[in-house]
């Protein structure tokens, strides 16, 4: 490809003030990407510092504060955690929202807005609220500090996100194809498996990581719902934090960037799959 391909092409009656604004655009999209970004990326130099304190200038390199991530029990057991919680939360979202948007786009009948408002209400109740509910109705039952009912709320905070994208993939789905096979004999469940599903795949993987990231993210819920056992990362950090300020939770933080930069690569992928 010639060099002169990569840049700007434009129409034949673009005038010089259109071609100013085209470029104050890109400059105004690229300095709002910085000023969102650059806060998160900062803490990334901090976490090889030799420094006890998150400080600029750095006064030396280090990866003391990585060995002390994987040499420490605490650290170690709320990896585990949110390592048993998300996925587990991630396979009930996904067959729960998938479900429910295939029995959405199906059917029509009365109140099907109401009820779609009710399914992806968890996306738009303020977080806090979830958590000061679910423990209300957890605690009576002796569950409060269980891996059930962390499991249970981030599955509902992670369907809608499979409900919305596994809708929007189904817009386009040919329902003649599911009449065709069951005319031929197949059953619902078979036809769902071999017709619907392949189809929707993309947007069911989708789903099932904003589903993951949603899970693995969370902290309020976690502040309420979780005893010693359940501690996740973030709530891990968010202790760390309120007690101790250390560049050990720059080493995680680093971490957790770099796998949710890859779950969004992931998404990207699959969303180009998918088009």
């Amino acid at each position: 490809m010639s060099a002169f391909k990569l840049l700007p092409q434009f129409p034949a009656y673009s005038t010089p003030l259109d071609k100013l604004g085209w470029w104050a655009l890109r400059a105004l999209c690229v300095g709002v990407l910085v000023f969102l970004l650059l806060p998160i990326l900062v803490i990334i130099p901090l976490s090889f510092s030799d420094s006890s304190f998150l400080v600029y200038p750095i006064p030396g390199w280090s990866l003391k504060w990585y060995h002390n991530l994987f040499g420490s029990a605490e650290w170690a057991r709320a990896a585990k955690n949110s390592f048993i919680i998300a996925p587990a939360a991630t396979v009930l979202a996904t067959a729960l929202g998938t479900l429910a948007a295939v029995g959405l786009a199906r059917t029509d009948f009365p109140f099907k807005g109401l009820l779609m408002s009710l399914l992806i209400a968890p996306m738009v109740v303020p977080i806090v609220v979830v958590g000061v509910s679910t423990y209300l109705f957890f605690a009576p039952l002796g569950m409060a500090d269980s891996y059930v009912s962390l499991i249970i709320v981030h599955a509902a905070l992670g369907a809608p996100f499979v409900l919305t994208t596994v809708l929007a993939t189904l817009q386009g789905f040919n329902q003649n194809l599911v009449r065709a096979s069951l005319s031929l004999g197949e059953s619902p469940l078979r036809t769902f498996f071999r017709i619907t599903l392949p189809v929707i795949a993309p947007g069911v993987v989708s789903g099932a990581l904003f589903a993951f990231a949603t899970s693995f993210d969370e902290v309020v819920v976690v502040l309420f719902l979780a005893g010693p056992e359940q501690l996740t990362l973030p709530r891990q950090m968010f202790n760390g934090i309120r007690e101790n300020i250390s560049p050990t939770i720059a080493a995680v933080a680093t971490l957790l960037i770099i796998f949710t930069t890859s779950l969004l690569l992931a998404l990207e992928w699959l969303r180009g799959r998918r088009r």
